[in-house]
C-alpha cells in the first residue's frame, strides 16, 4: 500500500476537463478500440466465445448448489466452431480445464480419478450446454488435457491482471487493440471507448441494420476528439459502411466524456466483469449491452432516405 501514488499531473491535465491543452475531456491515452456484435446469439455475440462462457457458467452454478461438490473455483473453456459461408454449422471441439478436489484416496490412481472427472463433466457439464445450441458436435472432448487439476488460482500459476483480453471480449472472432480493461477508470479509452463500440455494434445488429458490425475507434492522449471511427458490416447491411458511419457517429457520444455520462461508467459496476466476459451479458450494470438505441438509429436511417 505504501507504493501508490498520484498519476502524473502531465498525465493528469489531459483527462481533467479544463486542463491541459485542450477544454474537454480527453482520452486518457493513446490506441485503438473495437467492438463486435453479430446474429449468431440472442446476445448478438459470436458463438464459439458465447458457448465458451455458458460451460464456465455451468461449472460455476453446479458448484455452488452442490451438484458436483468436488469441483474448485478455477477453471476456463474453450470451443471450436466449423462455418460454412459465414454461419455456423457444427461444432468441432470442445475444451474444459476443471478445478478438483483430491480424490486419490477414493479413486485410487490419477488415471480412475481423470476417468470420473471427465465423464461427470461431460455429462452434466458440456452436453447439456451444447444439447441448447442445437448444433451437432465432435464428441471427443478434451477435459483437463494434463490429466489432473488439484492446484489451482494464483498459487498454482500467476500473471492473470490485465492478460485476458480476449476472453473478456470477443474470443479471437474481432479484432482487438491490445488494451486490457480490467485495473482501469473509464478515462482510460481501453475501456470506455470499447464498451461504446460493443454498444454502437449491438445496436445496428438489433435494429436489423447489418447481420454483423465491426466498429473500431482510436484516439490521442489528451484530446477529445477520436482520431479515427469507422463501422464496418462485411456486406451484410444494405447501407454502405460510410452511411452507417456517419449515422453513427451524429447520434451516439464518441469522446471520453460523454461517452462516461451516456454509458454511467462512473458508477460502482465492474466487479460483476471479474469473470464471464464484458460483453454478452444481461445484467442491467452492463449498461453497453443494452439495445435502447434501435428507435434512433431506425429514425436516422429513414431520415436520410
Amino acid at each position: 500500500i505504501s507504493m501508490l501514488h498520484e498519476q502524473s499531473s502531465e498525465i493528469a491535465q489531459g483527462v481533467d476537463e479544463g486542463a491541459g491543452l485542450h477544454e474537454e475531456q480527453g482520452a486518457g491515452d493513446q490506441g485503438l478500440m473495437f467492438g463486435y456484435a453479430c446474429n449468431e446469439t440472442p446476445e448478438l455475440m459470436p458463438l464459439p466465445i458465447h458457448l465458451s462462457h455458458r460451460l464456465v457458467e455451468r461449472l460455476t452454478e453446479l458448484r455452488k448448489d452442490g451438484t458436483i461438490p468436488w469441483l474448485r473455483p478455477d477453471g476456463k473453456s474453450q470451443v471450436s466452431v466449423a462455418y460454412e459461408n459465414g454461419k455456423p454449422v457444427s461444432i468441432t471441439k470442445v475444451v474444459i480445464a476443471t478445478q478438483h478436489n483430491n480424490m486419490l484416496d477414493q479413486y485410487g490412481d490419477e488415471k480412475a480419478e481423470h476417468d470420473f472427472v471427465e465423464s461427470e463433466v461431460i455429462k452434466k457439464v458440456i452436453k447439456p450446454v451444447l444439447d441448447k445450441c442445437g448444433l451437432p458436435y465432435d464428441e471427443s472432448f478434451i477435459v483437463n488435457g494434463t490429466g489432473r487439476f488439484v492446484f489451482g488460482g494464483p498459487e498454482a500459476d500467476t500473471g492473470l491482471t490485465g492478460r485476458k483480453i480476449i476472453v473478456d471480449t470477443y474470443g479471437g472472432y474481432a479484432p482487438h487493440g491490445g488494451g486490457a480493461f480490467s485495473g482501469k477508470d473509464p478515462s482510460k479509452v481501453d475501456r470506455s471507448a470499447a464498451y461504446m463500440a460493443r454498444y454502437i455494434a449491438k445496436n445496428i445488429v438489433a435494429a436489423g441494420l447489418a447481420e454483423k458490425c465491426e466498429v473500431q475507434f482510436s484516439y490521442s492522449i489528451g484530446v477529445a476528439e477520436p482520431t479515427s471511427f469507422y463501422v464496418k458490416t462485411f456486406g451484410t447491411s444494405e447501407l454502405s459502411d460510410e452511411a452507417l458511419t456517419d449515422i453513427a457517429g451524429s447520434i451516439f457520444p464518441l469522446k471520453p466524456g460523454g461517452i462516461i455520462s451516456h454509458l454511467k461508467l462512473k458508477y460502482p459496476r465492474y466487479r460483476a466483469t471479474a469473470a464471464n466476459g464484458h460483453f454478452g451479458r444481461e445484467d442491467d450494470l452492463f449498461t453497453w449491452e443494452k439495445t435502447d438505441m434501435v428507435d434512433a438509429l431506425k429514425s436516422a436511417v429513414a431520415e436520410r432516405n
